[in-house]
């Protein structure tokens, strides 16, 4: 073969390699990280709502705003929020929260109504309900640590509860084999749920019964995790100290840099195909390949 046409071999190769990398990635051609938001205490909890408008909350002042994805402003939603922090939008748009400063799991009309879904477990509150998902038959599934000087264990420890999708009762799901619960995430179709244990720095998988419950307790990921997300591939986005994002089967495929720690995330926007972070101070987002599971 001569020089020349190994050569255009050669290149022929390399640009095939590119192409096929381009297309495997996750991340939207040319998408960088931009931040929409700042000057924020510490952001967390982001949850998309129908019409693609995301909600987080800034813990230390104390409020829940909304991104509108049409006027790609924030607003106040809630200016007096009880320390929330994880978040989730029902099939209603109602906003379900998880309200540290009660020990509760509260429900946000669109209009801003509250109302308490569960305080209690037994005879005495939550610690500090950190994280939720609602699975597709309407139940929640919630984490419940202890976090700050002014928050104490009331329950013996820090566990993972369960509220029926009737919500006449809340059950523990998970009491053992755990140090400190945040993050909780499941699949659409309600088998799979993901715990993130950030007191051990690991990632667990569970299979849910068709009780709630859950069973087969398996390591997915070692790290230690503070919120997590779902694309419709069923890749799973961990935060840490970049946003990690794993295969089903528990092979790391992909970062995204972010230039504050990430703390949580979701797919919004009206295609579903932004991932908007919130990390630390600010609210950022980056156009992906990829959309987020269906609330």
């Amino acid at each position: 073969m001569k020089r020349t046409n190994l050569l255009l071999l050669v290149l022929c190769l390399v640009l095939v390699a590119q192409t096929a990398t381009a297309q495997q990635s996750l991340i939207a051609p040319g998408a960088a990280v931009e931040k929409l938001a700042g000057d924020f205490g510490f952001t967390e909890g982001p949850a998309v709502n129908s019409k693609g408008d995301v909600y987080f909350v800034d813990d230390p002042n104390n409020k829940i705003h909304r991104w509108s994805v049409s006027e790609k402003k924030c607003s106040v939603f809630i200016d007096e929020s009880a320390h929330a922090n994880g978040m989730y939008v029902d099939r209603n748009d109602n906003l379900i929260v998880c309200e540290g400063g009660t020990g509760s799991i509260v429900s946000y009309t669109p209009d801003g109504k509250r109302s308490v879904v569960a305080n209690k477990f037994g005879d005495r509150s939550f610690n500090k309900p950190n994280d939720l998902w609602i699975e597709p038959k309407g139940g929640i599934y919630f984490t419940d640590p202890v976090y700050g000087k002014d928050y104490h264990v009331i329950q013996g420890g820090e566990f993972v509860y369960y509220i029926l999708p009737d919500r006449s009762k809340t059950i523990r799901v998970v009491d053992g084999g755990i140090v400190k619960p945040n993050g909780v995430l499941g699949t659409p179709d309600g088998k799979i749920l993901y715990v993130a244990d950030i007191g051990d720095s690991k990632v667990y998988r569970y299979s849910i019964n068709g009780d709630g419950t859950l069973a087969d307790q398996k390591l997915f990921a070692p790290f230690a995790v503070d919120g997590m997300t779902m694309d419709e591939k069923g890749n799973v986005y961990l935060t840490e100290a970049d946003v990690i994002i794993y295969s089903p089967e528990g092979k790391e495929l992909e970062r995204i840099k972010t230039p504050e720690r990430p703390a949580n995330l979701c797919f919004g926007g009206k295609d579903r195909k932004t991932l908007f972070i919130t990390a630390r101070k600010g609210f950022y987002a980056i156009e992906m390949n990829v959309s987020g599971t269906p609330q």
